[in-house]
């Protein structure tokens, strides 16, 4: 859903910028976008649940060996599971549920959304550049040392990381583009290139989810649109050891 959202945006800011005959049909097309992101906004009221049990199963990350990673995760963890009470107040405020404001919280779910890809690009960086140190150290060149095995999965990992990246960073480009105007480039970007980076995400999330197999967990879908332009939405984003995306 997240996939055809985005596509759809990407295709319908297009057609209405570029192609005049056919912006009907690119209006057309946006407005299905931000119908499919608001069904994912309130489908997310349920993964409340879901991530608290995955932020109790990983703690306050014992099985990790660096201290870094440790302290990222946990504080990722942190930022996800107090961002979706925040989309839920906002949630319900639009529909007229709360007698609240919704600007505010959704200024804050966003925040801890952005907190939270910021995060995952740090560890996913730290990650990078470790498992290259030890490939590359003069004890790996040893194979008594390092087993091809170990080298093979140490090499996919390496790359399952850097698609990590890749995804956070182009979420969290449209993450600042939702946060209130005046912050960096918020505002800026027009429907053709939140959809854009959009689907560049979801298509690496799923690249990922098929190379491993249906096997990892999938994380609670991120936060999603009260926004014209299709709003955000990281759909997990953060991929960890162990349980992750």
């Amino acid at each position: 859903m997240r996939t055809l959202g985005y596509c759809c945006q990407l295709v319908g800011g297009v057609l209405v910028e570029q192609c005049p005959a056919r912006s009907e049909v690119g209006t057309r097309l946006l407005a299905l976008s931000s119908q499919l992101s608001h069904c994912r906004t309130v489908l997310r009221l349920f993964d409340d649940v879901a991530m608290f049990v995955y932020t109790k199963q990983y703690g306050l990350g014992a099985e990790e060996e660096a201290i870094f990673v440790r302290c990222v995760s946990v504080l990722g963890n942190l930022a996800d599971q107090l961002y979706y009470p925040c989309e839920h107040i906002a949630w319900a405020a639009d529909a007229k549920i709360l007698h609240v404001e919704s600007a505010p919280w959704l200024t804050l779910s966003t925040a801890l959304w952005g907190l939270s890809l910021l995060l995952g690009i740090a560890r996913s960086l730290w990650m990078v550049l470790k498992l290259r140190q030890r490939l590359r150290s003069p004890l790996a060149a040893l194979t008594s040392q390092l087993p091809q095995g170990k080298r093979r999965d140490m090499e996919a990992q390496i790359r399952s990381e850097a698609l990590t990246f890749l995804s956070n960073l182009a979420d969290l480009a449209n993450a600042v583009h939702w946060l209130p105007p005046g912050i960096l480039w918020a505002g800026r970007f027009p429907p053709w290139l939140v959809g854009l980076l959009g689907t560049i995400s979801s298509l690496l999330s799923m690249y990922q989810a098929v190379g491993a197999g249906g096997q990892a967990y999938a994380a609670p879908d991120g936060p999603g649109s009260r926004n014209p332009d299709g709003g955000p939405s990281h759909g997990a984003a953060i991929a960890r050891e162990g349980p992750g995306l």
